[in-house]
């Protein structure tokens, strides 16, 4: 990846992702009741949880994936549901979990489709709509793949493709679902450095599902900790990852130190060190 950024334009007042009481399942199954939410604009937020406690379901509903049970998801003061599909996804991005290429699409096509919301019958594809891909992927490392087709890459070639199809949409809210899966320890750093540059120098809010804690205590502005479908936690990351709290969200033992590079908590699994 390169330091290149898309030219991401969020504008001067950034929009406001708002979820108020919220009921979310499944097929009749409750994942959270009661839960409510207000994403800070212009920061970058890291949820955390242990697994199968409502993260990516969270993250589904305030990307109007999800339809809550009850209560609201709300944009700028507007339920979600009341706005057009092109007119949020000019808003909100969302980069999911598990996510499917038509077959036999090549990386350009893919990473183009990131301009859907823009385009109508009477915009179509311009020289803006390239440059906005053009520079999505050059930020993700993506650019020398662009005639190859998205089956043929390795998991992680075809995560930066995601990522890339994501920026290219050019919104002011970004929604990451694990955004580091499939990817090694240099290419996971290099995502959470880009998701930092947007949200600094571009002020894309960022909200990310992550599971490593010491990456969203060294990235992230904020934290939001889950617990079997309830926010536990939320704030700086040295108020949220405590030893105390760290344990009854994961029921993992540990100590939680100083990062010596970056000055963020540093949480230390005991294990069998207990």
């Amino acid at each position: 990846m390169t330091s290149d950024l898309p030219p991401t334009s969020p504008g001067d007042v950034a929009p406001v992702l708002e979820a108020v009481d919220l009921t979310l399942g499944y097929d009749g199954r409750w994942v959270a009741t009661g839960l409510g939410i207000r994403i800070a604009p212009r920061e970058l937020t890291a949820i955390v949880g242990p697994n199968a406690c409502g993260k990516s379901t969270l993250l589904r509903a305030l990307a109007r994936v999800l339809t809550p049970e009850s209560g609201v998801v709300t944009l700028d003061g507007v339920p979600v549901r009341e706005l057009a599909s092109k007119q949020f996804a000019r808003q909100v991005a969302l980069l999911p979990q598990t996510a499917i290429a038509p077959d036999g699409i090549s990386v350009a096509d893919l990473v183009a489709r990131g301009r859907y919301p823009h385009q109508s019958f009477f915009r179509q594809w311009s020289a803006g709509d390239e440059r906005a891909v053009g520079a999505a992927m050059a930020a993700t490392g993506v650019a020398d793949l662009a005639s190859r087709t998205v089956e043929e890459l390795s998991g992680g070639q075809r995560q930066r493709v995601w990522i890339a199809t994501v920026l290219a949409q050019e919104t002011p809210i970004l929604l990451l679902d694990e955004p580091t899966t499939f990817l090694d320890i240099a290419h996971q750093i290099e995502v959470l450095e880009l998701c930092r540059a947007l949200n600094r120098d571009r002020g894309v809010t960022v909200v990310a599902v992550l599971h490593d804690l010491n990456h969203a205590a060294r990235y992230a502005d904020r934290i939001v900790m889950m617990r079997e479908g309830a926010i536990v936690a939320e704030g700086s990351p040295a108020d949220v990852l405590t030893e105390e709290r760290v344990e009854h969200a994961f029921g993992l033992a540990c100590r939680v130190v100083e990062d010596p590079v970056a000055g963020t908590p540093l949480v230390l699994p005991l294990g069998s060190a207990r």
